[in-house]
């Protein structure tokens, strides 16, 4: 869940909380689903934040190991040769 649709979850819970005048819609309580969507949008902000927050650390890099330092070796992945079926004729033609 992101920032956005966090923020959209809290807006459509706001509207249905404050907003609508009907208190139930088949058996269910508008504002009730309101306040549930609203909950819903602020758990998933603050897991949002959290998240945007630790993927934006400082990285710290020594610089006594470079990436010149690594090396990367790569083997070609080669498929197995298919064999070719010669094509054999019956006799008759067919």
């Amino acid at each position: 869940m992101g920032i956005g649709f966090s923020i959209l979850l809290l807006a459509a819970g706001a509207i249905l909380a404050f907003a609508v005048k009907a208190t139930t819609i088949m058996g269910t309580d508008v504002s009730t689903v309101g306040f549930i969507l609203m909950a819903a949008g602020v758990l998933g902000l603050i897991w949002s934040v959290f998240l945007v927050s630790r993927s934006r650390r400082l990285v710290v890099v020594d610089p006594r190991h470079s990436v010149a330092d690594t090396v990367v070796t790569r083997t070609p992945v080669v498929e197995p040769a298919v064999p070719v079926v010669e094509d054999v004729r019956r006799s008759d033609g067919l």
